[in-house]
């Protein structure tokens, strides 16, 4: 849909807009970005802008851009309905858009322009008063190290601002995700409310849809930070090679002033080379794709355990201090690692760095990221975002060398998603656990036995001996996969990760696999963590003979 309007009901959380809305001047901005205008501009205040009538609030500009099946002006009149002042739109769309009676700003391309738009019209471009920005793209760690940054932030007595995938947070409020990186016009509004309630720093989670779709437009990242490239996202992407240059442009000066690129990945070192910024390199030889490849920090792995991974942070100059980051992995470590250079990197001392993790662990909330749901007694579980190959592999791994015994891996894929990256998923969680169960994840508009009979066929040519087994809906694939494992055994349940929904024919549908872990575990007497966040599911789940409708749970 690519940011394309609606006049239907959203069932998103909603688009949020500072608390003292701008005033700004139509006339003014047609002149500034428009090639010509329909009817009179003069006279007109805005007071924000919006892409999606279902946000829209009374006074501010509609932006109709052409989606893929219609063009967003087809719903002008209901955002004049709605309170729209204004609509900013192509040549096009100003036709469309003309019966509404609206003044019309018509610009070349309102996709590309919705960034600086945005901007001048929250006061939130790069030479305005703002918070610092960090910026972190790849293909997996970009919500890891996110929040990672905004935890140490924290202990460093800075106050926060977040946007990634799982959560939006402001100054210590938290509200869900809409997108992995919000739409330009909704980054912006976000970003002013953060400068009225004192923000100081935000750590931003970058998409490459981000930068190719310009929902980063008109922003200059004080740092910005590269973790990997990995198989994924070829839905949107020809190859692997344009999905890599759609990342690049982060590192350019128009995007960003400094940066800090991991060389874990091959793909690390071409960032490197072809940057057009100041950058400093960071590498974990524990998993590296090349272990002696020459980086300025280097991440050095001292101890992992269920409640965390040790490091040791190296630099060049012989500078050093060793913490522990709150979950499993060396990846993890790795993410970590990444985060404390940014800082750096960012202004922050050294030795503030020092004095407040060394010897010591960071305090930061990664929401379903290797997420450890059971208690002290019985198997472990553990609830992960990753949904990619790579993903699988690292976490797999951490899950083994913390696990005495075996190791299941329960895991889906979305549907209406990168459908290229499906035989290897089955191929690495088959590799990487002892028994593996396949169930269904997000299936959109696709058939859900399509999609497992995928993952299937990738798992059986890699262990054709392998104990594979396919269960649906989720629910009981937890409560299949509990009833196999026992004290210093381990379940992976990957995929899911901190959403508190499931996206069934275009639905989004209440669903949390950290709850139904819990139920799963409680059902079999095992003792379970308390939740660390409130997650929403339904209380009266009963049984039913629709494979993508949940069944019944005990209490």
């Amino acid at each position: 849909m690519d940011g394309m309007p609606t006049d239907a009901p959203s069932n998103l959380p909603p688009v949020l807009r500072p608390e003292r809305p701008p005033h700004r001047d139509l006339a003014e901005l047609a002149r500034r970005f428009g090639v010509r205008t329909v009817g009179d501009v003069e006279g007109t205040t805005l007071t924000g802008i919006t892409l999606a009538t279902a946000d829209l609030r009374a006074g501010e500009a509609f932006v109709a851009i052409r989606g893929v099946n219609r063009h967003g002006a087809d719903f002008a009149a209901t955002a004049a309905e709605r309170g729209a002042v204004a609509v900013i739109t192509d040549a096009d769309g100003a036709d469309i858009a003309a019966s509404t009676g609206l003044p019309i700003v018509v610009v070349d391309d309102p996709r590309a322009l919705l960034g600086d738009l945005s901007a001048w019209v929250y006061g939130t471009g790069a030479g305005d008063d703002l918070p610092q920005l960090l910026a972190t793209t790849g293909t997996n760690g970009k919500t890891s190290v996110s929040h990672l940054l905004e935890g140490i932030l924290g202990q460093l007595g800075v106050v926060t601002g977040l946007s990634s995938t799982a959560e939006r947070h402001i100054a210590g409020e938290v509200i869900v995700s809409r997108l992995t990186t919000p739409e330009a016009s909704e980054f912006h509004a976000l970003l002013a409310l953060m400068r009225e309630r004192g923000v100081e720093a935000v750590a931003v989670e970058v998409s490459a849809q981000a930068l190719t779709r310009h929902r980063v437009d008109g922003l200059v990242f004080d740092v910005a930070g590269f973790t990997n490239l990995t198989h994924d996202h070829l839905d949107d992407y020809a190859d692997m090679g344009e999905y890599f240059e759609a990342k690049l442009p982060l590192f350019r000066p128009d995007r960003s002033r400094r940066g800090v690129v991991c060389l874990d990945s091959s793909a690390g070192a071409e960032i490197a080379a072809r940057a057009e910024i100041p950058v400093v390199t960071i590498v974990t030889p524990a998993i590296a794709e090349d272990p002696a490849v020459d980086a300025d920090w280097t991440v050095d792995i001292v101890d992992e355990r269920q409640e965390g991974t040790e490091f040791t942070l190296r630099s060049r100059d012989g500078r050093s201090l060793t913490t522990v980051v709150p979950v499993i992995g060396r990846h993890m470590a790795a993410n970590a690692g990444l985060a404390i250079v940014m800082l750096l990197e960012t202004g922050y001392a050294w030795e503030r760095l020092v004095q407040t993790l060394d010897g010591g662990r960071i305090d930061a909330s990664l929401p379903g990221r290797t997420q450890l749901v059971s208690g002290a007694d019985g198997p472990a579980v553990y609830v992960d975002f990753g949904h990619s190959p790579d993903a699988f592999e690292k976490t797999l791994a951490a899950v083994r060398r913390v696990t005495p015994g075996s190791v299941v891996m329960v895991f889906g894929a979305d549907g209406d998603r990168d459908a290229t990256k499906r035989l290897d998923m089955g191929r690495t969680a088959v590799r990487g656990s002892d028994i593996l169960i396949v169930t269904d994840h997000h299936p959109r508009h696709e058939n859900p036995d399509a999609i497992r009979s995928v993952l299937v066929e990738g798992a059986r040519r890699a262990r054709p001996d392998a104990e594979i087994l396919e269960f649906t809906p989720p629910e009981r694939a937890i409560l299949e996969a509990v009833k196999l494992v026992g004290p210093g055994d381990a379940i992976l349940w990957a995929g899911p990760g901190h959403q508190d929904y499931r996206d069934i024919r275009g639905v989004r549908t209440p669903y949390s696999a950290r709850e139904l872990s819990r139920r799963a575990l409680r059902a079999a007497g095992w003792p379970v963590l308390d939740p660390q966040w409130p997650v929403p599911y339904p209380a009266d789940s009963t049984p039913s003979s629709d494979p993508e409708r949940p069944v019944d749970f005990p209490a």
